[in-house]
């Protein structure tokens, strides 16, 4: 491993995440937030000059060729050293005086989780909501694609290697020949409708500050509200409608995007992906508004349909916004939302879960098998897209699942320690590992993770990462292979 270049990459994504600092601290001087102004020109400074001394002292190497081992060290620390620094402000400010729920609340920022131990979120100053806010944003497309987006490379390897270290799902690969390009075509697609959608809430009456909160939580699929009552807050369904939208688009693939600006129409016609994608979304919506209508909860078909499209929208994104206390709706509604929180979005979004691109390749690899059994001689091939499905890529989605599982079991465990009752345990498990943010019962939409003890809030702490990363990453960090010079 090229401990040097990864050093020094680590202290630049620092100082990316000090200049962030420079946002908040803006909007704190605006609303004359003195003591939040202080305490963001604090860590602003500390996180420049610790990350400065570093890019001081220790001074690039020679070889600046990065290889997969290096991406996978910088992607698992980066995402480590982003959430500490970026826990500060809440720590020193007294606005979470808990530095294991400021790390907590920190994760959950930049992991687009939007779990949050906050009961009362309104009793955070705007500057320090703010900050809470553009996490979302940031850790949405990936603070390694900003890095790779703002810093030139010397080696048009290092920015591949770095995205699919922090993208590692089935579908990485670059738009433009160029890394650098394709980052930066992402985050102009990703800023293009982050904007349009806080024009689009401006238009329904939202105030300015409150659009863009939710536009970086929406855009992040994270899903931190700005008041505690949520989007119910505004009482309007038109806001409810546009966030529903955004939702839905930020859990698409941003190739097709790119597909449709090209005019590659028969690219996105093929998409296997985003025909699940849509076609679950449309399904999930349709059993839920029956359901809900046949035992009561709602009276009518267009508020079932209100507050169906935006749960299921928000679940299967991993958004984690919520409109109605769903751990109130019939077993079936909540057992539908149980499993989208599973699926998850499409690959290459900025939503979490399981992702769909893995679904359709797991069905169609057991659908493969099963042929083969019945017919030993005959040639089967999973195909995605009219395209066959390399045979690398089909045991990699195997492997992942086995490791998802081995991961879900063993928090499962260790957050049972807590003594909550199993509805808590394995929603909190599976909100936080899929990214999702509210579970059912004590963990629900209309609750909060504060009462979990410390050691249950590190395990779903460390959940939160493994699944923004998607468990490699962080794996291979402690892995004794990641750290010898030479393997055999």
């Amino acid at each position: 491993m090229n401990k040097k270049l990864v050093l020094n990459t680590l202290s630049k994504i620092g100082l990316i995440e000090a200049g962030l600092m420079i946002l908040p601290l803006m909007i704190s001087v605006y609303y004359r937030e003195y003591g939040t102004m202080r305490v963001f020109i604090l860590v602003a400074l500390l996180t420049a000059v610790l990350n400065g001394a570093v890019l001081f002292f220790v001074k690039p190497a020679k070889d600046k060729s990065m290889t997969s081992r290096d991406g996978i060290a910088i992607a698992a620390l980066g995402w480590i050293f982003l959430s500490f620094f970026g826990s500060l402000p809440f720590y020193i400010s007294g606005q979470i005086p808990h530095f294991m729920d400021a790390l907590f609340e920190s994760i959950s920022g930049f992991t687009t989780t939007g779990a949050s131990i906050l009961s009362d979120v309104e009793a955070l100053t705007k500057g320090m909501m703010f900050w809470r806010c553009l996490t979302h944003w940031v850790g949405g497309m990936g603070v390694l694609v900003l890095f790779v987006a703002l810093i030139p490379s010397d080696k048009k390897s290092s920015s591949l290697q770095l995205m699919r270290a922090e993208c590692p799902g089935p579908t990485v690969e670059k738009l433009v020949p160029k890394g650098r390009s394709s980052a930066m075509i992402l985050y102009f697609l990703y800023g293009g409708l982050t904007l349009i959608m806080i024009i689009f809430l401006l238009i329904g009456g939202m105030p300015l500050y409150d659009s863009v909160c939710h536009a970086f939580g929406t855009a992040g699929t994270g899903g931190f509200n700005v008041k505690n009552a949520g989007l119910g807050f505004y009482q309007s369904a038109y806001l409810e409608g546009v966030v529903t939208v955004f939702m839905i688009l930020f859990g698409v693939n941003f190739n097709i995007y790119y597909f449709l600006i090209m005019r590659k129409f028969v690219g996105i016609y093929k998409n296997t992906e985003l025909k699940v994608y849509l076609g679950t979304i449309f399904t999930a919506i349709t059993v839920i508004v029956i359901n809900t209508m046949n035992y009561g909860v709602f009276h009518s078909f267009s508020k079932a349909l209100r507050y169906a499209s935006f749960q299921v929208g928000s679940i299967m994104t991993s958004t984690g916004y919520s409109t109605a206390d769903f751990d109130q709706w019939p077993e079936l509604s909540k057992t539908i939302l149980l499993l989208l929180m599973f699926v998850g979005a499409c690959a290459g979004s900025t939503g979490g879960g399981f992702k769909v691109s893995r679904v359709v390749i797991l069905f169609k690899t057991a659908k493969r098998n099963l042929r083969k059994a019945l017919h030993p001689k005959s040639v089967n091939v999973v195909k995605s897209d009219d395209k066959a499905i390399d045979i690398e890529t089909v045991h990699s989605v195997s492997c992942y699942l086995i490791i998802y599982i081995m991961i879900f079991f063993v928090s499962l465990l260790l957050v049972s320690l807590n003594n909550f009752d199993f509805g808590t345990n394995f929603s909190s498990v599976t909100a936080c590992l899929n990214n999702i943010g509210p579970g059912i019962s004590q963990v629900g939409p209309m609750m909060n993770y504060e009462p979990l003890s410390d050691l249950t809030k590190s395990v779903l702490s460390i959940d939160m990462l493994l699944g923004r990363l998607e468990c490699l990453p962080l794996l291979m960090l402690v892995s004794p292979s990641m750290w010898i010079k030479k393997l055999y």
